[in-house]
This record gives C-alpha cells, sequence and structure tokens, in this order.
C-alpha cells in the first residue's frame, strides 16, 4: 500500500521530468502501480481510513509522482458520498477545452506540495481529454468542473509543471474577477 513518503515531494528535480510515452502492453509493475495509485487515493477520500492509514487527502496523482517518468495518471472522483470513478488516462492529450475558464476558490492542492500556496489558478471549465485505458484501446474522457481541473493539473506534472507555476508571482488574484470561482 502507498504511504505518503511514497509521493515525491516538490524538492524532488524528477518532478520537473517530462515523462515519456507508455508502450503497451503495459508492464506488470506499471499495473501494480495504478493500482496501488487509485487504493490511495481512493482510501485518501474516505475520512476513517484516511486518518487510520494517516493519508493526505487527494483525488489524482500521476506515475511521476511515484518518481516514474511514464505518461500516465490516475483520478478518482467521489462523485456521490463513498462512490467513486476511476479514471486511469494512459498517454493523454488534450483535444478540446471550454473557453469558459475557472478557479479552484479554496485553492488547488497536491500531494507533491506539503504546503499552502496563496493564488488562483486559472484551468478550463470543461476539457476532452484522450488517451488509452490499462489494456491500450483508446478512450475519450470528458471532465466539468473539479473533473476538469484535476485533468489538467494530472497533465500538467506529465509536462514537470506544477500548479504554482501558473500563479501570478507579483499578483497571486490576478483576474480572480474573469473566472468563475468552483
Amino acid at each position: 500500500m502507498l504511504k505518503n513518503k511514497d509521493i515525491i515531494d516538490e524538492k524532488d528535480k524528477r518532478l520537473r521530468t517530462i515523462s515519456k510515452e507508455v508502450v503497451f502492453p503495459l508492464t506488470e509493475e506499471d499495473k501494480k502501480h495504478i493500482n496501488d495509485m487509485i487504493e490511495y487515493l481512493t482510501n485518501s477520500q474516505i475520512e476513517e481510513l484516511a486518518e487510520k492509514y494517516q493519508l493526505r487527502p487527494g483525488m489524482g496523482l500521476s506515475a511521476i509522482q511515484l518518481g516514474i517518468p511514464k505518461r500516465y495518471f490516475v483520478v478518482v472522483h467521489e462523485y456521490e458520498e463513498q462512490k467513486f470513478d476511476n479514471y486511469i488516462i494512459i498517454n493523454p492529450k488534450m483535444v478540446s477545452n471550454s473557453m469558459e475558464k475557472i478557479y479552484v476558490d479554496c485553492g488547488e492542492g497536491c500531494l507533491s506540495v506539503n504546503r499552502e500556496v496563496e493564488g488562483i489558478i486559472p484551468r478550463y471549465a470543461r476539457v476532452t481529454i484522450e488517451g488509452y485505458d490499462i489494456n491500450g484501446n483508446k478512450i475519450r474522457v470528458r471532465g466539468r468542473e473539479e473533473l476538469a481541473v484535476a485533468f489538467q493539473h494530472e497533465l500538467d506534472h506529465l509536462n514537470g509543471i506544477l500548479f504554482y507555476d501558473h500563479i501570478d508571482k507579483n499578483n497571486p488574484y490576478k483576474d480572480s474577477d474573469k473566472y468563475r470561482a468552483i
């Protein structure tokens, strides 16, 4: 089972790596990492389990956050109390996005960033991602609101970008009146 210590910290230079495309079939090791990521993210969103295993709550993890420079991520979205949809997207590409931009009102967080970060991160309100499932089948996934934010956040990781790179250093809340808070 993954622990907080298995997730690399923002000080680790590997987080700035541009991850490489995955070749199919997936290795057994990659499949295990994906299952571990799903388990961590699910348990981290269930309060009793998060406390029991001392997990930081999160809804997404990219392979690079485990030190694996491969283009895949997992998002576990709680759509109803303790009911989750799992998104495993390998070699993802954003193929379309809305004109509308949003930001997370209370700020974005990241399992690799163990501190509060002030400022807004403008994100597309809706995105469509294409990629592959764990069996190498082509998939297309649409995300709205918080799911769209999670997809964009994880996609950034695969390109060596951390969420706070999007914050204006001189004016962290710049243009907050132009975007919708969620």
